[in-house]
């Protein structure tokens, strides 16, 4: 992004005056890329959390399955929104890759 570009300040202003500009600096770049990673690596989380769930119910503390998951995985919420959660997941991780190969 080029140095003359500007943002808005989030302050406060009297009714009609216009916000103060302020320069977008690389810190204030630096600040919304680390807020915008922040916020899609939460997302992963919550859908491993979710991928998770489904899964754990068939291991051991230890990681291995229980006998009851040898007889063949279903999951609770369904082969389409599990999958489903799987690309989700897939398309966190692209995001941030993208973000982190941003040069």
């Amino acid at each position: 992004m080029s140095a003359e570009l500007r943002r808005r300040a989030l302050t406060a202003q009297p009714t009609g005056e216009s916000p103060a500009i302020v320069p977008l600096t690389v810190v204030t770049q630096l600040d919304h890329l680390l807020k915008v990673a922040g916020s899609i690596t939460q997302d992963a989380n919550k859908t491993w959390a979710d991928i998770w769930n489904e899964i754990k119910r068939l291991t051991t503390g230890g990681g291995l399955i229980v006998p009851e998951g040898e007889k063949g995985f279903v999951p609770e919420c369904g082969w389409p929104d599990f999958l489903e959660k799987f690309w989700l997941l897939k398309h966190y991780l692209d995001s941030i890759q993208r973000i982190c190969d941003k040069k």
